[in-house]
């Protein structure tokens, strides 16, 4: 349920609160700055009738808004405006497309301060990395942990760049959030549902990725976990499905940027290279995502694929990035928005 309330009235989020959590609900504030809202959760207001229409009574209660979907606070009913996520200064959600580029896994510091220059010149403003890697087979590189996690930041921090790095364990969000400035949950990890509660407490902002066979509602009640935790600052990530198909490693559903921002008001990102497994079409792949609506890609690279320690065969060449990039200015310019360029700094 929404409550939409009037402007001039400064007990009404207080009063409000009292009278929903007396019926069982679970309340969260959304400050707007035209609007404010109480988004209530938890209740069942198809047997509440008649306390529905006490909360209309109010002379600063607008409007009261049933929402059928499972999902409240992430749905676009319940802000029609779409979201948009400041990260120190980069703003996701926005008229500009932002790029987050970086390699896979962190091997090195010569390995990842290399790509952060590379990515930072040809635009890229986040940095991406992981510290800790998740791998079917309990044998594999399990990533470098808090060394990994001091070179994003040291790379990140030279470049004028931002980090997002993907977070495992719920002991361990604090530790990984004094480092990121963007928490990932993995694919294997949405439907992790501590995880997510506990990146709900955090206020550091969310790259929430799609899990391999989940549906737009299970991913949009994934994020609903989030959210419902007190942290709005939630980004959805469309990072491949697994199919019958085996010519590519996942099936990317392009689809799924317009469709999740008619559900939902938070941004979306696509990963073109999780979403292939092949460097070679990543290009293509980010120039659809982009004429479909994308709010921004993540993509894989390294400074020699065919010799990473994981994901080579989906990782981008520097060349190939740096060939990508102007190509993606265009297309984004061509539905009318911009691609965020950034030059490294010295």
């Amino acid at each position: 349920m929404i409550i939409v309330l009037r402007q001039g009235h400064p007990v009404a989020v207080a009063q409000v609160t009292q009278e929903l959590e007396e019926h069982g609900y679970q309340v969260l504030p959304v400050f707007g700055v035209e609007k404010t809202i109480v988004c209530a959760v938890g209740g069942d207001e198809h047997k509440n009738v008649d306390f529905l229409e006490q909360l209309r009574a109010h002379e600063f209660v607008e409007d009261v808004l049933l929402i059928t979907r499972p999902y409240k606070i992430v749905s676009r009913e319940s802000q029609p405006e779409r979201s948009v996520i400041d990260i120190g200064g980069v703003k996701v959600g926005g008229n500009e497309v932002v790029m987050m580029a970086g390699p896979c896994t962190v091997e090195s510091e010569e390995q990842v301060t290399q790509t952060a220059e590379v990515v930072a010149r040809a635009g890229a403003s986040i940095l991406r990395g992981g510290a800790y890697k998740p791998s079917t087979s309990p044998y594999s590189f399990q990533g470098m942990g808090v060394p990994g996690l001091k070179i994003l930041r040291q790379a990140a921090d030279r470049f004028g760049m931002k980090v997002v790095t993907e977070v495992m364990d719920v002991r361990k969000v604090e530790l990984v959030a004094q480092y990121a400035d963007i928490l990932q949950i993995g694919a294997r990890n949405m439907q992790n549902y501590d995880l997510l509660k506990e990146v709900g407490q955090s206020r550091t902002p969310v790259l929430l990725k799609r899990g391999m066979t989940a549906r737009y509602e299970e991913l949009l009640l994934a994020a609903e976990y989030v959210a419902s935790g007190g942290n709005q600052a939630i980004m959805l990530c469309e990072r491949g499905l697994r199919t019958f198909e085996t010519a590519t490693r996942n099936m990317l559903d392009i689809g799924a940027v317009p469709m999740l921002q008619s559900l939902s008001h938070l941004p979306v990102i696509i990963d073109p290279s999780q979403g292939t497994g092949k460097r070679d079409l990543v290009a293509a792949l980010s120039r659809a995502a982009i004429a479909a609506g994308a709010d921004g890609l993540i993509i894989e690279v390294h400074p020699n694929p065919d010799h990473a320690i994981k994901d080579g065969p989906q990782s981008m060449t520097f060349p190939q990035f740096e060939d990508m990039m102007p190509g993606l200015k265009r297309v984004a310019e061509a539905v009318g928005r911009s691609m965020r360029m950034k030059s490294a700094k010295a």
